[in-house]
């Protein structure tokens, strides 16, 4: 996963959204798109679904799965599809890491700041305002991290929920909430490529490199070894059993120790996202009081790296490639490794690939206060989109399938 900053945001970044400078920028988008992304087609369905919303007049709060960085340029790639420019909250570190010129063109695109780890009251205005009163869309990703899972839905976050909800208890409109799922599939087969990461992982820990095992092997054992040096670490000694239970239960001796250390309490039933965000919460707060050259901002600075152990941790389920071992799901597990292990600023993207993005039946959002509302709207979004994701993966061949329906025909 990306290395970001996690402090008080340096501001605030409001959207600017302009259409005109949107299509100035569209050969940017583009180009960007295929030579960063290697993201040649773009599918669009269900847009049917968002016209009909958007003709009635409603609302419009549309919840997207986030498996790659390449997800907003599928999403406004459906926008000029729809001719509908959207706005998109986005997380403070990505303005906080761009340049000015960059930032502009995000906010032209109508990208505004949030901060995830604090109550950011003046982000949640902002949504609920854009929602309320505004023509366009509002996308905001209710997984909150980018974690590479392709095929499969984290937990939702109720933020989406939370702001749909309290946008329609005033709102003079109804106010609608659009599941919507994308999906990546290889377009050239990236296997030569993945070997060669393999080996440069293999080598990283002074391994012998096993060209004689498959990839799917190379990934689980490379994985296990991963897992024993942290247990190592932060345990003293590796344990056995079954890899998601060995990275479930090391990242829950993690949080138990820094939620002790830090006098959080912690409600049953909390996904790890929501544990991590309380005690990111915490620790900000602390290193906010002390001075730059302070000497107890050390522990702390631990403890912000442990928590995004923990979040790395968490984007691995353990089970993903062996459960279904396709290029992508492999490929994707590989491209952690490399973040992760290999500390590149961001995952190379191995071969070229297509995308289909679908939008769903609207979810009409109840006028209430009630908390246990929410979390079933959530609920509802997040089985959804997981469903549209499932719909769309058994309607497209993978690049294995494309191989040997090819071999079949010579």
């Amino acid at each position: 996963m990306n290395r970001q900053p996690f402090e008080t945001p340096p501001q605030w970044w409001p959207p600017k959204l302009s259409p005109f400078m949107i299509r100035v920028w569209r050969s940017l988008r583009r180009y960007q798109q295929i030579q960063q992304h290697r993201l040649l087609d773009i599918d669009v369905r269900g847009a049917e679904h968002l016209q009909a919303a958007l003709a009635a007049g409603q609302g419009v709060v549309i919840t997207p799965n986030h498996s790659s960085h390449a997800d907003s340029y599928v999403l406004y790639h459906a926008a000029e599809v729809l001719a509908c420019p959207l706005y998109f909250m986005t997380a403070w570190q990505v303005f906080g890491m761009s340049s000015r010129l960059e930032s502009l063109v995000m906010q032209h695109h109508g990208c505004f700041s949030v901060d995830r780890e604090g109550t950011d009251m003046r982000a949640f205005k902002q949504a609920v305002e854009i929602v309320q009163q505004r023509p366009h869309p509002l996308v905001i990703f209710p997984e909150g991290e980018v974690y590479h899972l392709n095929e499969r839905i984290t937990p939702f976050r109720e933020g989406a929920a939370a702001i749909a909800m309290t946008a329609a208890r005033k709102a003079e409109r109804p106010i609608t909430v659009v599941p919507c799922a994308i999906h990546y599939k290889y377009q050239t087969d990236p296997t030569p490529e993945l070997l060669q990461v393999m080996q440069r992982l293999e080598e990283q820990i002074s391994w012998r490199v096993r060209t004689d095992l498959s990839l799917h092997d190379r990934i689980y054992r490379f994985a296990d070894g991963l897992i024993a040096l942290k247990e190592v670490e932060y345990l003293g000694r590796s344990r056995s059993g079954p890899l998601a239970e060995r990275v479930a239960d090391l990242s829950d001796t993690i949080l138990q120790r820094l939620a002790e250390r830090h006098g959080v309490e912690e409600p049953e039933g909390l996904i790890i996202p929501e544990r991590v965000k309380n005690l990111r919460r915490q620790v900000i707060s602390r290193l906010d009081e002390l001075d730059k050259t302070d000497a107890a901002r050390e522990p702390l600075v631990h403890d912000m790296d442990d928590l995004f152990l923990v979040v790395q941790m968490f984007s691995y389920p353990g089970n993903y490639v062996s459960e279904r071992p396709s290029i992508e799901r492999m490929a994707e597990t590989i491209d952690k490794f490399e973040e992760d292990f290999l500390n590149a600023p961001s995952a190379g993207i191995r071969g070229t690939r297509n995308a289909v993005v679908t939008f769903g039946d609207p979810l009409p959002v109840p006028v209430t206060r009630d908390r246990a509302t929410g979390a079933e709207l959530t609920r509802q979004l997040e089985v959804r989109v997981q469903r549209l994701m499932d719909e769309t993966l058994a309607a497209t061949p993978t690049v294995e399938e494309r191989r040997r329906a090819v071999g079949s025909r010579q």
